[in-house]
């Protein structure tokens, strides 16, 4: 019997890995890039009113797609359900790139959101099922380092592509490359089983769709809540009850409670995800409007913290069992909650756009420890026969936790936008989210020394 391999680059998964971190690579370029030109696409468009929808909705429309793709992949092979995912993701971007108003955009960005949430999930499954356990955190961080190259080059070159060409190629280019890189990854997958046995308890698809789909319908909701006028806190109670029923049934039991274990887990994503990736897409808006800065150099905003989320990522797929899971998650909400602040106080009191840039960085160092340190431990929780369902809840919690948080945060940033407060506000709520992960984060576990959580 050969010795088993010791490397996501060794010869047996050489293909699957490197088709596998394009795919990351490019669904992070589009991410960060839309990110720093949505500014201009939103004036390009006249449809500042959607600016929050264009990021809530996708992340939205994302939970469906985990559901299906995560249900899927608990009864067969993870092929089709990712095949079903890049085409929904290229279609969208392709409809976004072509929109002639804003509406339509955000419509491709509905379609995108669709896609992208089945292919992480897909992905995912397909990490627990070729690779052994032992390269799963060394997967994960090639995954997270992913984000450098994006980091250093996608913000710029979405802004310069902006400045120089036009928002739309943002878009339509990365639809082609995934396209590339996924028949990268289909014709090596072949090469592998990959299916499950009949055992093991699996939940009705019919029913957890219809809770996916009452979620993506009021986080929606919430982000056009502004426009039911007087009507907008009915709308938003409403919005957030009907987010926490329908969320229950998607998510391991004892989520909401921060149950230790799985649910800890699981909770503190959504809160992390969040806390950063709704404040994020205030940085670049912040230097454009405040500091004067281009597309292309707002987007240098968001470079630094990239690179220290992939560096934060290589430290925790080396060093994480050595650091344990209690301290990974103290050092890292620590940090995206200075950077949050930083932000804040940057807004407020006009300081340098250099403490802006600075400040944010240390918000990649935090989450680039926790990230993929929280994927780590859903597999190691999972059993094959929940691997869906779980590594479904974790990117589920992902959505919810920054779509609701987007939304909110939209909301805010609009009623206060005759006031200097918007920035700030949406900063400390930012401050708010990373400090409440603190408790889930502190009841994390052990995998390795607990029975697998049921779901």
């Amino acid at each position: 019997m050969s010795a088993p391999a010791v490397s996501v680059w060794h010869a047996r998964y050489l293909w699957v890995t490197a088709g596998a971190v394009a795919m990351i690579f490019l669904a992070a370029t589009q991410a960060l890039a839309v990110t720093t030109v949505m500014p201009v696409v939103s004036a390009d468009l006249d449809g500042a009113g959607l600016f929050a929808v264009a990021f809530s909705g996708t992340l939205a429309t994302s939970v469906i797609g985990m559901v299906a793709v995560g249900a899927w992949c608990d009864r067969a092979a993870p092929v089709w359900p990712l095949t079903t995912s890049v085409v929904l993701f290229v279609v969208g971007l392709a409809i976004a790139g072509s929109a002639p108003d804003m509406l339509t955009l955000v419509v491709g960005r509905l379609i995108q959101g669709l896609g992208t949430g089945g292919q992480t999930v897909a992905l995912y499954v397909v990490v627990a099922r070729v690779y052994p356990s032992t390269l799963h955190g060394r997967v994960f961080a090639a995954f997270s380092a992913a984000w450098v190259v994006p980091s250093l080059v996608g913000p710029v070159l979405a802004g310069a592509v902006a400045d120089y060409l036009h928002w739309r190629w943002v878009f339509l280019g990365v639809a082609a490359l995934t396209m590339l890189a996924y028949v990268v990854v289909y014709l090596r997958l072949r090469g592998f089983t990959m299916t499950v046995d009949g055992g093991g308890a699996r939940a009705p698809i019919a029913g957890r769709l219809a809770w996916a789909i009452l979620v993506a319908v009021a986080a929606l909701t919430l982000g056009w809540a502004g426009e039911f006028g007087s009507a907008a806190p009915l709308v938003v109670g409403a919005s957030a009850l009907a987010l926490i029923i329908a969320a229950r049934p998607l998510l391991p039991r004892g989520t909401l409670r921060a149950r230790r274990g799985l649910p800890s887990v699981i909770l503190m994503r959504g809160l992390i995800a969040g806390a950063l990736f709704g404040a994020e897409i205030y940085v670049p808006y912040l230097l454009i409007s405040d500091y004067g800065f281009s597309s292309m150099w707002a987007g240098l905003g968001l470079t630094g913290a990239a690179l220290l989320w992939a560096l934060g990522a290589e430290v925790q797929g080396r060093y994480g069992d050595r650091l344990g899971n209690a301290r990974i998650a103290v050092w890292g909400t620590v940090l995206l909650g200075v950077a949050t602040i930083t932000a804040a106080a940057s807004a407020m009191a006009d300081l340098p756009a250099g403490i802006v840039i600075g400040g944010w960085t240390l918000a990649g160092a935090g989450m680039g420890l926790m990230y993929p340190r929280l994927t780590v431990l859903t597999l190691a929780y999972s059993t094959p026969h929940n691997q869906g369902f779980n590594s479904a809840a974790l990117s589920i919690s992902d959505a919810i936790g920054a779509a609701t948080t987007i939304a909110a945060m939209g909301l805010t940033f609009s009623a206060l936008s005759a006031t200097t407060a918007g920035y700030p506000v949406v900063f400390l709520i930012g401050t708010g989210l990373a400090i409440l992960a603190l408790v889930p984060g502190l009841r994390l576990g052990d995998a390795r020394k607990a029975p697998t959580t049921a779901v």
